[in-house]
């Protein structure tokens, strides 16, 4: 039986735990190639493992994504391996300390906004080509609420969403009129990964959802398509 996303490429960042790692397996159980990214090559393996496990099949490709012109050797290795690119989940983020905006460390937040912010944009100018060659092209980011509803104390990260959500959908935007692209954003709520817990160091893991549920959401995008700018709150 033909699976919905068989012979399509997917690019998934973070994918070594949390939303990123469910995702991936999610996708990857539903045909597609799954290309894992993240700091770590033994979570990558893991989720590699378990994709295989599921029948499907994915290749790992552990990339600092705040290092200098690592995102242009990534673009350029899988350009080389394959033609288009079908999916690509922008899931991989830092959230920093939480802190009043006057104690904001300055060093701590430019390196936040390199990786929630700059690796971004230079993740879709890598892999614009690709993603012009495929069809129909879906772009998700992986956000949070105070990207939208800034909130105490959560300045710093909330600023560095409400830049990526930007920066994502002036993209498809963009892309809309002239190729298949379309961008959506994904708000997956509260939901149990190592992020959360340390935004909410005394919360029950079990009282949030599992990752897992976000990944299937993400996975329904993917087979069914979206219109330019969606956006949604997994709940």
């Amino acid at each position: 039986m033909t699976k919905p996303l068989q012979d399509q490429l997917a690019l998934v960042t973070g994918a070594s735990r949390g939303i990123g790692a469910a995702t991936a397996i999610a996708l990857g159980t539903m045909g597609a190639h799954v290309v894992l990214t993240a700091r770590t090559a033994g979570g990558l393996e893991a989720v590699e493992e378990a994709i295989h496990a599921a029948g499907g099949s994915a290749t790992i490709a552990p990339v600092d994504l705040t290092q200098a012109d690592s995102i242009a050797r990534l673009g350029a290795a899988i350009g080389e391996r394959w033609q288009a690119l079908d999916m690509l989940v922008l899931n991989a983020a830092t959230l920093g300390s939480l802190a009043a905006i006057p104690a904001i460390d300055a060093k701590e937040f430019a390196h936040l906004l390199t990786l929630n912010v700059s690796a971004q944009v230079a993740l879709i100018a890598a892999f614009d080509p690709m993603l012009q060659k495929a069809k129909a092209a879906r772009v998700v980011g992986v956000t949070s609420s105070v990207g939208r509803k800034p909130r105490a104390f959560w300045g710093a990260y909330g600023a560095s969403k409400a830049a990526f959500e930007t920066i994502v959908q002036a993209y498809g935007d963009e892309m809309g009129g002239i190729s298949g692209i379309r961008t959506a954003i994904v708000d997956p709520g509260a939901t149990r990964t190592a992020m959360r817990a340390r935004a909410y160091p005394g919360e029950d893991p079990a009282s949030v959802k599992d990752p897992q549920v976000v990944a299937v959401r993400i996975g329904a995008l993917m087979v069914d398509g979206f219109a330019q700018g969606h956006f949604e709150w997994v709940g």
